[in-house]
């Protein structure tokens, strides 16, 4: 038996309490399970803290209040409860077997038998669990060795994991892309391009969860290129066109060391902003997100790895520097080309050091010029905006005033 007694989370005053609270009311009958256990396991940081347990979740939430706690009741029906201490959420649930699935939600009873519950999740190296001294314990008997190897494998028959939750094809990729090293489980491969109508029937919040979380990973390329190989990219996400692009963007932050977000490179792989507003409307998206997809893929200014410095600025002011960013990354992955390298990264290190100017006129300047209330004002600001930009941004006020003058001149 292998320990985790050594992990920073394990030995937090928060763990221990909200842990310590659980015994008092059930002596060995709690113990922390999933990622938390698992990324020990692989010598990394933990994200969440969950904890499986034998009581119930009405005996969960007292034992959480008898010790000071506020218990919520995230998913009660389900056999959770959220316990809270030191404004760090520990998610608790009770023991599960699954008496009925259909693809999508589970029907459960609770049980005291970890077997059982271990066999419900989807992958055995998410179905460690740890005693509170830190003693892994691993019911399926593989869990430990693949996570140490970086294995993603289903637990028993991959088919019926599957059939149990069909959003398991797309965390069986998610899951390798984050934790998998070498060639992907043949006999997962295999389920996930059996069962792949089972997508259909998946709310879309929960595909672009999942997509958001596999594109995050630092480099998901072997779980990309096995999700187009079996057929899963098309069925899920059929606007993801340009995976070409996506896959050179990826080489890219990699090779270069270079920060990554999951909306550019969705953005990457997505053709036109056409597309990528489909994308968003059928998935989505939160309204930031679906303005960034789209504005990522603008061509309102051409950016190539030899713009100038003047032009550089005016594309970043008239873009904005997130949207200059994605589209000068986005660029540089489709131009293939290795050789601009460092002209590329020093573009990108300008745009991000410049001072973006705020422009120095209001509304009000415009009338004491004498423009006339209304419609005008709008035009008279955008033509001297206009204009300071193409001047590259001088930071003169007496100019600009004068500037000012002959356009309200101009347009009386």
């Amino acid at each position: 038996m292998i320990s985790i007694a050594h992990a920073d989370w394990l030995k937090a005053s928060a763990t221990r309490a909200v842990i310590g609270a659980l015994e008092a009311a059930r002596p060995g009958g709690n113990r922390f399970v999933g990622g938390c256990v698992r990324n020990a396991v692989m010598g990394r940081a933990a994200d969440d803290i969950d904890i499986a347990t034998q009581l119930t979740p009405d005996e969960a939430t007292k034992a959480a209040e008898a010790a000071g706690f506020v218990a919520v009741p995230t998913g009660v029906e389900h056999g959770t409860v959220t316990i809270v201490a030191a404004h760090t959420p520990f998610e608790v649930t009770t023991l599960r077997r699954d008496v009925e699935t259909d693809g999508r939600r589970a029907v459960v009873a609770f049980t005291e038998d970890w077997a059982e519950d271990a066999m419900r999740r989807d992958f055995r190296l998410n179905a460690l669990y740890a005693a509170p001294d830190g003693s892994v314990f691993d019911p399926t008997g593989g869990g430990i060795d693949d996570a140490k190897a970086g294995r993603v494998i289903f637990i028993g028959d991959a088919d019926e994991r599957i059939r149990e939750d069909y959003l398991r094809i797309l965390r069986f990729f998610r899951f390798n892309a984050w934790y998998g090293r070498g060639a992907l489980d043949a006999a997962g491969l295999d389920a996930c391009a059996r069962m792949l109508a089972g997508l259909d029937g998946l709310s879309v919040e929960r595909v672009w969860k999942e997509t958001k979380k596999l594109l995050a990973a630092e480099d998901p390329r072997a779980a990309l290129e096995a999700m187009e190989a079996t057929g899963a990219r098309g069925k899920a996400l059929p606007e993801l066109a340009r995976g070409d692009r996506l896959l050179r963007l990826i080489g890219l932050e990699t090779d270069y060391f270079l920060a990554h977000d999951a909306v550019r490179r969705l953005a990457a792989g997505v053709a036109d902003q056409a597309a990528a507003a489909a994308l968003a409307k059928r998935l989505k998206l939160a309204n930031e997100e679906r303005d960034r997809l789209i504005d990522a893929l603008g061509a309102q200014e051409r950016i190539v790895s030899f713009l100038s410095p003047r032009e550089m600025r005016r594309a970043v002011y008239r873009a904005g520097l997130q949207a200059f960013e994605d589209r000068a990354m986005i660029a540089w992955a489709e131009s293939g080309s290795a050789g601009a390298a460092s002209q590329w990264r020093a573009l990108l290190e300008m745009a991000r050091t410049w001072p973006r100017p705020k422009f120095p006129l209001t509304g009000d300047e415009v009338m004491a010029a004498g423009a006339a209330a209304g419609p005008k004002v709008g035009a008279v600001l955008r033509e001297v905006e206009a204009w300071w930009v193409d001047a590259d941004f001088p930071d003169d006020k007496l100019a600009i005033v004068e500037r000012l003058k002959a356009v309200v001149q101009g347009m009386a």
